[in-house]
């Protein structure tokens, strides 16, 4: 093969590796566009507008077949703006808002129902704390509030421990699936309602009759759906090594690596043929982990497994959300929980729950928290790739 030969199959196999390259870009690009259009709708999750079976359109029109007046509202503004003496102030979870922001929108309303619960709402309105869920079913109203008298049973998915002065609905084992507050002449309600008052829901026991009521005591509905866009929260980004140096040091580095780039490129060789050589021993990283994992089942230890497995999943659960390192589990399950719009009593008893007692559950709680860490991975991606 002559030498002319040998260089247009040189020539050949570097055009091919780029119109490899290029074509790795174009399909990395299609595929972050189809990510970024089919990103799912910011409405949805009790949402008085969204049909889908996550939102509340079917309470929505309930309440107005019975003569109340709703106003759906998308910002802090215009939602205070809509409250008077007659009006009933509903939400979700207002996760985009500051303490002192949600503080300020519910001060004008006498009467306020949150929709879905979290650690810092039974904080910030001093409501209780968080409650294992009872073994039994639905449940029946189990409070003196009139209002519910006639709601019949419902199965609640998440349960409280009422603070002093509150009282509890819908209760077993002094765990109440509703928190109702009576202070100064302004009510307070608070419960999980993606499991009971959603379109998918809302049909069974007695989950219509408990929306009606809750909602339905006044004849005007302030209903504030939170959002992103409507935040008082200020993104803070964390100091980096640029931020923390001297304006000269940048310059002055990147000169340094060009002056080496030009050194080796003008002192450098050709490198030859690639010459195979024998690599000494090598203990691998991994076989300390095999090792541990061997006497854990060796010794049927279930619950230690377990605990390691929902630890790493914690860890890597509040990096992947923007939470502290040190978040507590109910943190990280409320956050997990309004990224995937899902129920939170499921994600508080996988982490925060009983740790399995067999084999059998073990692999079961594995399953789920590779699934969970999926999930929100996939949630996390999407957002970051939607305009």
């Amino acid at each position: 093969m002559t030498g002319t030969a040998v260089r247009e199959k040189g020539r050949l196999r570097s055009a091919l590796g780029w119109v490899a390259i290029a074509a790795a870009v174009i399909v990395f690009a299609l595929l972050i566009g189809a990510l970024s259009f089919g990103a799912p709708d910011s409405r949805g999750g009790l949402d008085p507008e969204s049909a889908k079976g996550s939102g509340t359109l079917a309470l929505a029109e309930l309440l107005r077949d019975q003569g109340v007046e709703i106003t759906v509202t998308r910002t802090r503004a215009d939602a205070v703006a809509a409250i008077d003496d007659d009006t009933t102030l509903v939400m979700a979870d207002p996760y985009s808002l500051s303490d002192d922001a949600v503080s300020a929108l519910i001060e004008p309303a006498r009467s306020t129902v949150f929709l879905s619960s979290a650690s810092r709402l039974l904080r910030l309105l001093d409501l209780g704390e968080n409650a294992a869920p009872p073994a039994s079913g639905a449940l029946s109203v189990g409070c003196d509030a009139p209002e519910l008298a006639n709601v019949g049973t419902v199965q609640p998915d998440r349960f409280f421990s009422p603070a002093s002065g509150v009282e509890g609905c819908f209760t077993d084992d002094e765990a109440a699936g509703l928190l109702i507050a009576e202070r100064d002449g302004v009510r307070t309600a608070l419960l999980e309602g993606s499991g009971l008052l959603s379109n998918e829901h809302l049909a069974e026991n007695g989950n219509a009759a408990l929306g009606l009521a809750l909602l339905g005591q006044t004849d005007h509905v302030v209903w504030y759906v939170p959002s992103f866009s409507d935040t008082d929260i200020e993104a803070q980004s964390p100091d980096t090594l640029a931020t923390l140096t001297p304006e000269w040091v940048t310059p002055a580095i990147l000169l340094l690596l060009l002056a080496g780039i030009l050194a080796g490129i003008s002192r450098g060789q050709r490198f030859g043929r690639l010459v195979t050589e024998t690599l000494p021993v090598t203990v691998r990283a991994s076989e300390t982990m095999h090792g541990r994992a061997r006497l854990t089942a060796r010794a049927g230890d279930s619950a230690h497994a377990a605990a390691a497995l929902r630890e790493g999943s914690l860890r890597r659960l509040a990096a992947r959300l923007g939470l502290a390192a040190r978040s507590t589990p109910a943190e990280v399950a409320d956050s997990a929980s309004d990224r995937l719009r899902i129920p939170r009593g499921a994600l508080h008893h996988l982490l925060d729950g009983p740790l399995p007692e067999n084999d059998s559950e073990l692999v079961d709680t594995a399953r789920r928290l590779a699934e969970l860490e999926t999930a929100v991975d996939t949630a996390v991606h999407v957002e970051r790739n939607t305009p």
